[in-house]
């Protein structure tokens, strides 16, 4: 047997589905640059063959959060930018520069790092700044960007050729925060007057329209087919399918019960399977009595708790030749989006998806697959 046919849940990544998204949000901001944000191992898909894919499609800038993410990534793609998100921790900088990582420097420490590292080599550093206009997590504030402005000497040997920030409530669009970080962000850029290109827009900011676009967009989640305009219908192509095997399939009556904690007590006759994925497999246990499956095109609902390694649904309502030993259970796809089985969770579609874990055999669909 194949290790595809042993294995007990399958994840299935759509390549083409990937580069389609880019391309639909490189169209929706037609006057910018689209980069690519892979960091968390481009959201749990895994970066090498997604940053692969996209770099075939054009894609050259590409944002990781780590350096070791950064040096990592840099083995699939020896050419393209690849900007640090965090900057230099202490004592990085120089392995920053060796792997050819570019930072996105938060505070002014991590400003005087790099031009340190320029001044030690005697060469000029690219770098991007990363002001915060109102997520008060990283990034330089008001008081760092008037120093800035004012003594452009504390950038000696660094050329800047990115100004960015970060929205808070872009998945909003009526918030008034959206128009107030723009603002925030068109003045402080004015201010420090650097020749650099300008970033606002990660997934959903895409979404607020070109005010907002500058001259590079950064999705994110939007890549990997979730929603980046919650309460509308999604304008992106799914990307992801999570399938699990049924193990057994039993028949079950009142009084009895099922799963740890015995919460889920049956009613009357019921068929129950059991399949093999559970919270180690990123199947958060808040999904336990919650959460569906689809299988035969029927929806079935999560019974009982989740545990470490298994997941049990009611399938009364699906036809026996399906709901059997071996067949298999989709979690996530398209009927079922991971933004769906989120909200199932009480969380949101970056969580499920970082969560996957690495028991799947995983497949991956399209051209550079």
């Amino acid at each position: 047997m194949t290790a595809h046919d042993r294995a007990p849940a399958l994840l299935t990544v759509d390549l083409d589905a990937v580069v389609a998204n880019w391309r639909a949000i490189t169209a929706r901001a037609p006057g910018a640059e689209a980069a690519a944000v892979v960091k968390a191992d481009a959201y749990g898909l895994g970066a090498g063959p997604v940053a692969r894919a996209l770099e075939a499609a054009g894609c050259r800038t590409f944002f990781v959060a780590t350096i070791d993410e950064g040096i990592d990534l840099r083995e699939d793609l020896p050419d393209s930018r690849i900007l640090v998100l965090g900057g230099p921790l202490p004592g990085t900088a120089a392995d920053m520069a060796a792997h050819g990582l570019i930072p996105v420097l938060n505070s002014l420490e991590q400003v005087g790092q790099w031009v340190g590292l320029a001044r030690a080599s005697e060469q000029e550093l690219e770098a991007a700044l990363h002001l915060d206009t109102g997520m008060s997590r990283l990034g330089l504030d008001q008081a760092a960007v008037a120093d800035l402005a004012d003594n452009p000497a504390m950038l000696g040997g660094i050329r800047t050729t990115l100004v960015m920030s970060h929205m808070a409530c872009a998945d909003e669009p009526e918030h008034p925060k959206n128009r107030e970080q723009l603002e925030l962000f068109t003045h402080a850029t004015r201010r420090l007057g650097v020749a650099a290109r300008l970033s606002l827009a990660a997934s959903s900011t895409v979404f607020l329209g070109p005010d907002y676009h500058f001259d590079l967009v950064r999705p994110g989640a939007a890549l990997y087919g979730l929603n980046p305009v919650p309460g509308q219908p999604n304008p992106l192509t799914g990307v992801v399918r999570l399938e699990a095997r049924i193990l057994q399939v039993r028949d079950v009556d009142s009084p009895q019960t099922v799963g740890y904690g015995a919460t889920h007590r049956f009613t009357g006759k019921t068929k129950v399977a059991v399949v093999a994925a559970g919270y180690a497999d990123g199947l958060f246990r808040s999904l336990g009595n919650r959460g569906f499956g689809m299988i035969g095109g029927v929806r079935v609902p999560v019974v009982g708790r989740i545990s470490m390694d298994l997941t049990t649904f009611d399938v009364s309502a699906v036809a026996p030749e399906l709901a059997r030993p071996g067949a298999l259970i989709e979690l996530i796809g398209d009927c079922h989006p991971a933004d769906e089985l989120a909200a199932e969770a009480g969380t949101i579609g970056y969580e499920v998806l970082t969560a996957l874990g690495r028991r799947y055999h995983r497949t991956y669909l399209g051209d550079d697959a």
